[in-house]
């Protein structure tokens, strides 16, 4: 049952109390999702779409595996849409994170129970994105709603810190999983991800009393407020003219762990004499660079940049990172002309171009939550959030769209070897040189505190 209280006094320099029950809530979490995505193209692969490993069949059975991959994290990254809807006007975040929190456990169960069994393991797939995507919105969601006007300038630093639970945990699992399963097999290895996620669970739930906690609107109020004249209709205009454009950052980014992983098996792996790692270890380069240029940013260049009179504001930051990040995809696309060629690159330039994307996608990623939330009123902060995690569910709904059709010899099919990559850098040219001219005419207006309602807490 929940109980009106006045909001604990905090000091305006500490951070509430309940950020680390949601920083380790998501460490865990984080942990479960990439630990499971690690394997999970290789493990496709092998298992269902090239188990005999007919050179033949390699293309199409790559194409086959990142269309299922693309279309998984597609559906997952669309359904916060519904979760934010629900937290926002029915139920509240904090149901609705702790009992989707309960069925993302269930969908990890079946993955580990159905690895020879392909609809099984679709079936435990469509489970975790159910549970993953509805509960997505309402977590970062909930970490907003624990600041007030007196902290709102420790949001940046807390959403930093927010980006570096999922860099943690995403690159412990991606060391951890791979080794599990090429020890132990895959029913090991999909199962202690599911470990995982019900330690996620519990930690939320542990801090249940330390949580402000902001009613739901009600169904009409909420309708009325976000698609009613006035506030709600004017922001959700300009956060979507922004989110617009962030897809075809996600459609990039995104092949770092499904097509990239595939590359890395036909590279020379050696980084050392005598350590070549699994083909699935080597996206952990791009999440431990993201957890050093993490605080770098946000500590050490951002103000560095506003001390010399360079505003480095959310609009320019993801800008500057768009481009960033195409430039991570032409070393890509020049590693697989080597490899077109019958060359045996060098993985070192894999390692190098998982560098860039990660400084790139940091820009855009960590300054797109905070822009989700503070430039929403009240009533809307699940649902524009919600919004921010369309745009991965969009590009990775593009990028299976276009494996589908290279598997199937289609409209797609010509971009094939390096003209893949390439395709993508000048996609993203295209998209940074609109981007620009739209951002350039928008007005800003952020909610932080702003007419809020008495919090809820247990």
């Amino acid at each position: 049952m929940l109980v009106l209280h006045p909001q604990p006094e905090e000091s305006p320099a500490a951070f509430p109390k309940a950020v680390p029950f949601i920083i380790g809530n998501e460490v865990a979490e984080r942990f479960s999702y990439y630990g499971m995505r690690a394997i999970l193209p290789t493990f496709l692969v092998a298992q269902f779409f090239n188990p005999t490993h007919s050179a033949a069949l390699t293309v199409v059975a790559e194409a086959r595996a990142n269309d299922f991959v693309h279309s998984f994290a597609a559906l997952g990254y669309a359904l916060p849409v519904v979760g934010a809807l629900l937290a926002d006007w029915v139920v509240g975040k904090y149901r609705v994170i702790l009992y989707l929190s309960l069925l993302y456990c269930v969908g990890h169960a079946l993955l580990a129970a159905f690895v020879d069994d392909l609809n099984g393991f679709r079936l435990g797939l469509l489970v975790i994105a159910v549970g993953m995507g509805g509960i997505k919105s309402s977590v970062t969601a909930n970490l907003g709603d624990q600041f007030d006007q007196r902290n709102a300038h420790l949001l940046p630093k807390a959403y930093g810190w927010f980006q570096l639970a999922i860099d943690v945990g995403a690159a412990l699992s991606t060391a951890f999983i791979p080794e599990l399963y090429a020890r132990y097999g895959a029913a090991v290895a999909f199962g202690v991800p599911g470990l995982l996620m019900g330690a996620a669970t519990i930690t939320f739930w542990l801090g249940r009393k330390r949580y402000v906690r902001m009613p739901p609107t009600g169904l009409v109020r909420g309708l009325r407020l976000t698609f009613g004249p006035g506030e709600g209709r004017a922001a959700l205009r300009r956060v979507g003219l922004v989110f617009v454009f962030i897809p075809v950052l996600w459609a990039l980014y995104d092949q770092s762990v499904s097509e990239w992983v595939l590359q890395a098996a036909h590279l020379n792996r050696e980084l050392w004499p005598g350590y070549a790692p699994l083909p699935e270890q080597i996206q952990i380069l791009g999440i431990v660079f993201g957890i050093g240029l993490n605080p770098l940013l946000t500590y050490r260049i951002y103000p560095a940049l506003e001390r010399r009179g360079i505003r480095a504001t959310p609009l320019r930051r993801m800008g500057t990172g768009m481009v960033i990040v195409a430039l991570s995809m032409m070393i890509i696309a020049g590693v697989q002309h080597g490899l077109d060629g019958g060359g045996s690159p060098s993985v070192w330039w894999q390692v190098l171009a998982y560098f860039v994307v990660a400084g790139g996608t940091l820009m855009v990623a960590v300054t797109g939550l905070e822009y989700a939330y503070t430039h929403s009123p009240p009533a809307m902060k699940s649902l524009t959030t919600a919004l921010w995690l369309l745009t991965i569910a969009a590009g990775n709904f593009f990028l299976a769209l276009m494996n589908k059709s290279i598997a199937q010899g289609g409209f797609f099919a010509r971009f094939q070897g390096a003209n893949y990559y390439w395709f993508f850098v000048g996609l993203m040219a295209v998209n940074v040189a609109l981007f620009v001219l739209v951002a350039s005419r928008l007005t800003e207006k952020t909610y932080v505190g702003i007419e809020l309602p008495e919090p809820l807490l247990t």
